[in-house]
């Protein structure tokens, strides 16, 4: 039989055929353009109808977060629209670190990921779709470094401004997942959380921070290979104009409530982490993020508190991460929302684990809880 073709030249696509034999591969990713990162993975196998491929992804010890291998399932469709899981193993002692991905198609054409991919034009779709319903006005906040618009959807009558934006690390699609739930369920005049929302605040929605590295398969960088989350306390128009307009649009609009949704490669867990550790850190504060995350886990089984990133020591945050950033510059609420790559261990699923469905309705989760967070 002819050998598999494998394929990635497409939105996201990122993947290097090394050899194929029959329905064997080996593989390498692409690191990000200009940077070191590795880890994102989407390519198309033709010729598979029937048979057992074998597919390995090799030199993964080197990959931004090797930790992120073991216990990971990669994401296979073939209809683009449902996304399952494929029979995976890694072995770090193979060929410098091997995830081993076997599957065996009903069809001729089959897509891997490392997590459900979300297209440029389906995000173009969703900003649509949302700019034309009642209420909601579209800006275009500046452009990328390869000219894209940085797109932001705006709604409510209230007077607390409040901030969700999403993707700045391009690989964790699941992000723009829970944007289109969120979406959905702003923009439905019947949701009675969308009605208490936009009366009491001005939402203001990001869906897609870093569009280039979005379209170009990286994991974490943009066009110039700049991890736009290391840039907040000093965006600049030539290496990180994305976060510069973004940033300039907060100022002019001022910052109460923010999440920055991303994805975690290694923890298979859903949480949230904070701005501990900010110069002006108060009780009070800290007070209304630990009140938000408990009223999320009581609200969603697929949230909790008990895993996470450690705490950061008083003093000692990171002021160029958006979170911290935005908890000192305007006394925000701010925090980051992190879904996983694998799947909640707490509440597994066999067939999808983490998947798109459940990163909408985790969305819509987190605005019911931000109701309940408004009335404290």
């Amino acid at each position: 039989m002819n050998d598999i073709q494998i394929d990635a030249g497409f939105d996201s696509g990122n993947i290097e055929v090394l050899s194929t034999s029959g329905a064997t591969a080996r593989l390498r990713i692409s690191k990000d353009h200009l940077s070191d990162f590795y880890q994102w993975f989407h390519f198309r196998v033709a010729g598979a109808a029937g048979r057992e491929l074998e597919l390995k992804i090799t030199d993964l010890n080197g990959s931004a977060y090797p930790a992120g291998w073991p216990g990971y399932r990669a994401c296979v469709s073939e209809d683009r629209d449902y996304w399952g899981r494929a029979e995976t193993q890694f072995d770090k002692n193979e060929d410098g670190g091997t995830l081993t991905i076997r599957h065996a198609p009903v069809g001729d054409l089959a897509w891997f990921a490392y997590f459900a991919p979300y297209s440029q034009e389906r995000h173009h779709d969703l900003v649509s779709e949302a700019a034309a319903s009642e209420g909601v006005s579209y800006r275009c906040l500046g452009h990328s470094v390869d000219g894209r618009p940085i797109d932001c959807l705006e709604l409510g009558e209230g007077d607390m401004p409040v901030w969700l934006y999403a993707r700045q690390h391009p690989g964790e699609s699941m992000a723009e997942w829970w944007m289109e739930g969120a979406l959905e369920a702003l923009c439905d005049p019947a949701d009675p959380v969308a009605r208490i929302l936009r009366s009491r605040c001005r939402l203001h929605i990001v869906p897609n921070c870093n569009p280039d590295g979005s379209f170009r398969g990286h994991l974490r960088t943009n066009a110039r290979g700049v991890n736009l989350n290391r840039e907040w306390d000093n965006p600049t128009e030539e290496d990180s104009p994305e976060v510069l307009a973004i940033r300039n649009a907060m100022d002019a609009t001022g910052v109460r409530f923010a999440m920055d949704v991303h994805g975690d490669e290694a923890i298979a867990a859903n949480f949230l982490a904070g701005f501990e550790g900010v110069p002006s850190w108060n009780e009070e504060l800290q007070g209304q993020f630990t009140r938000f995350a408990r009223i999320l886990e009581r609200r969603s089984p697929d949230f909790q508190t008990a895993k996470g990133y450690p705490v950061t020591p008083a003093g000692k945050a990171n002021l160029s991460m958006s979170t911290n950033q935005l908890a000192e510059r305007f006394r925000a609420c701010s925090m980051t929302l992190e879904m996983p790559f694998k799947d909640n261990d707490d509440l597994p699923d066999p067939d999808q684990g983490w998947s798109p469905e459940r990163c909408k309705l985790l969305a819509r989760d987190c605005l019911a809880s931000l109701v309940e967070w408004l009335d404290g």
